[in-house]
């Protein structure tokens, strides 16, 4: 971490030059606060999110930087914060003038007052995102470090600036902000800041929905998920967001027979697939897998605990959830709950791997069959080297059995090659049930490798299930097909 007062360097992109220039001409001092300070000092890349706090108005400061710029970008202002913000080229700028914050304790929305820099610095979540750099002439690049972040950055310390209770009561979002950057910088929460966040877990109520799910993407999206949701948990917050993995905790145990913790087993599982993909709603589906595993659990005596049909229930659970967080109802939830639906699939065909039924788990999957099995090969959480090298070589052989059997079958997305119109043709129906079990009679035979998946094939065996049924081809039809 780097010891020196002066961050020259870090303002090089010609927008700080330009913003420093605009204020001057206006007579205001101007500030690069926050995000974009920390990721510099920190060294996590290039940052296209700055913050400029203006002593004065944010608004007129971005209006005026706006028609200083050559490609003049269109000024976004937001009157009930005070903020204003501009896109050019590559980056993005948020405006927003000085002030302090007072609030009621039904509401995080504040009432607002102008302010100075230090009455700016004071408001902000933590003392890490309470940095700024100068932006005027004389002192261009220097840090303003009221709560000796710096030093908090170096400890990998999340510290609130004012009193932690305080902070939280105040914006009850910060709880999850802290939770988050935990995550993402992977530090510490200081124990004064931890024990408020404990204490005002309720709080988290007033918090809209949306806000929440923001804060839960960005924390499913870390390098490692766990730790955010353990720290959920030992806050006392998941039960607020997420019941559905609080109720997942625990070991129970019945004549010496017990289960392992599936909400752990659920942590161990997420980061596993953040090794692997960067997909926001495969993250989703792992963290969400075994959650119908809480309203399924059974014991009996024969065979020990069991979750019969948790897939099934955990797939309902899903829309229930998604619909509560205001999540989208759209093919993002259909894809979660068929991932949480499929998730044993391959698990149980593993061990005996027949064509017969990797086409039918290619067939249900369709599209995302590479999703699924990178979903069970996170879901191998085993600490037994014998069975984990087991476990996965199984799974290389379904992997290898897939491609097979798409190369010779093609059943993914497939529609039997006869048609329900010409079902329809050929024994002069009407929309009837008789259709539906010709076609589902020739796509199971398709599926269990009865037939090959060819028209002529699928065409003698129409026929066949449709003289079974007592229907007779149309002779007009015949005569149509032999002139």
């Amino acid at each position: 971490m780097s010891e020196e007062k002066n961050y020259t360097q870090a303002l090089q992109h010609p927008i700080f030059k330009t913003i420093s220039g605009v204020s001057e001409k206006l007579k205001t001092e101007a500030y690069v606060i926050g995000g974009f300070v920390r990721d510099y000092i920190l060294k996590r890349g290039e940052a296209k999110d700055i913050d400029v706090v203006a002593i004065g108005s944010g608004i007129e400061l971005a209006r005026a930087v706006s028609k200083a710029l050559p490609d003049r970008p269109k000024v976004q202002v937001f009157k009930t914060y005070g903020t204003a913000m501009l896109k050019t080229n590559d980056i993005e700028v948020e405006f927003v003038g000085a002030r302090k914050e007072s609030y009621t304790k039904e509401s995080r929305n504040p009432e607002v007052t102008q302010g100075t820099l230090e009455d700016d610095q004071n408001r902000r979540d933590f003392t890490i995102n309470a940095l700024a750099l100068s932006l005027s002439k004389e002192n261009y690049g220097s840090l303003l470090d009221p709560f000796n972040g710096i030093t908090d950055l170096k400890n990998k310390i999340l510290r609130t600036p004012l009193d932690p209770d305080i902070t939280y009561t105040d914006d009850p979002l910060r709880m999850m902000r802290a939770i988050r950057f935990a995550t993402q910088l992977q530090f510490t929460i200081e124990e004064a800041s931890f024990q408020a966040i404990k204490k005002n877990k309720e709080r988290i109520k007033i918090i809209t929905k949306e806000r929440i799910v923001t804060e839960l993407h960005k924390i499913l999206l870390s390098p490692k998920p766990s730790i955010g949701f353990l720290l959920l948990e030992k806050t006392g917050l998941l039960p607020y967001l997420l019941p559905e993995l609080t109720a997942l905790k625990g070991i129970d145990e019945k004549e010496g027979q017990r289960h392992k913790d599936n909400f752990y087993h659920t942590l161990e599982v997420v980061d596993n697939i953040a090794k692997t993909t960067d997909d926001l709603w495969l993250r989703w589906a792992a963290l969400l897998h075994d959650i119908g595993k809480a309203p399924t659990k059974k014991f009996h005596k024969e065979i020990g605990w069991t979750f019969h049909s948790h897939e099934f229930v955990g797939a309902k659970m899903v829309f229930k959830l998604f619909k509560r967080l205001k999540m989208p109802l759209n093919d993002k939830m259909k894809f979660v709950q068929k991932m949480v639906f499929m998730s044993s699939r391959p698990i149980i065909i593993a061990s005996d791997v027949t064509d017969s039924a990797v086409r039918r788990l290619v067939f249900d999957a369709g599209d995302y069959i590479e999703e699924l099995m990178t979903l069970c090969e996170a879901d191998i959480t085993t600490k037994n080297p014998k069975r984990f090298k087991k476990y996965h070589n199984n799974f290389k052989k379904v992997r290898e059995k897939i491609v097979e059997v798409e190369e010779r079958d093609q059943v993914r997305n497939f529609q039997p090659p006869v048609t329900g119109e010409e079902i329809m043709e050929t024994f002069n129906l009407k929309p009837s049930r008789e259709i539906g079990i010709i076609k589902e009679h020739i796509k199971e035979a398709i599926l269990e490798g009865e037939i090959p998946n060819e028209y002529e094939a699928a065409y003698q065996l129409m026929l066949k299930k449709g003289k079974e049924l007592g229907l007779q081809p149309d002779i007009s039809f015949k005569e149509k097909l032999t002139n």
